[in-house]
């Protein structure tokens, strides 16, 4: 018996393509609030990305008022101690206007391949919970800056940072401003062999 593959040429596959070369990082978010269901809605999205064993990695923290303050802060302390008070105070007013803040954590381990492939899967489950935000019209800026990589943060978020690290912060909102992007072509980015 003979079994065709299905067409990909489909409406569905199109537009999918498009969310993928749709989303952006974005820089300026309007003031609006994301509904947190749908913020819950696509970290439930998120975890669905692959992970090597089904080891899930990951851990979301969705950020309230206190959190984002005392984040504005050690911002505002790193940035002064390396570039001094004006450039502190200019950064905690730039990151003020970020409506939304989500950090996302890896499980560290002493075997680097299984450290390697669960960060890969965290980076995995931010980029499903980017495009769940994109389709719904919430844009995204994935950081790994400085605050990630300090410990004092550990204390603002609540994890223990012997057991895991920042794979990334994330920044959400109804974007502002889109910017426009370019990619390589294909054959750039493509090495077919024999």
């Amino acid at each position: 018996m003979k079994s065709d593959a299905p067409s990909y040429e489909t409406q569905e596959l199109r537009e999918f393509a498009e969310v993928l070369r749709g989303r952006r990082t974005i820089e300026l978010f309007l003031q609006t609030p994301v509904p947190r269901e749908l913020l819950k809605e696509a970290v439930e999205a998120a975890t669905w990305a692959p992970n090597h064993h089904v080891t899930e990695p990951w851990h979301f923290y969705l950020l309230g008022d206190t959190a984002i303050e005392r984040c504005l802060d050690l911002c505002e302390d790193i940035v002064s101690t390396k570039k001094g008070a004006k450039a502190g105070n200019f950064k905690r007013r730039n990151w003020s206007e970020k409506p939304g803040w989500l950090v996302v954590t890896c499980k560290r381990s002493a075997d680097l391949l299984l450290q390697t492939e669960d960060y890969a899967a965290c980076c995995a489950a931010i980029q499903n919970l980017m495009l769940y935000l994109w389709k719904a019209g919430v844009g995204c800026k994935w950081t790994t800056g400085d605050i990630t990589r300090d410990s004092r943060l550990d204390d603002i978020v609540g994890f223990d940072g012997d057991d895991v690290f920042v794979a990334g912060l994330l920044w959400y909102g109804y974007p502002k401003l889109t910017p426009s992007q370019n990619r390589k072509n294909l054959a750039e980015a493509l090495t077919e062999l024999p």
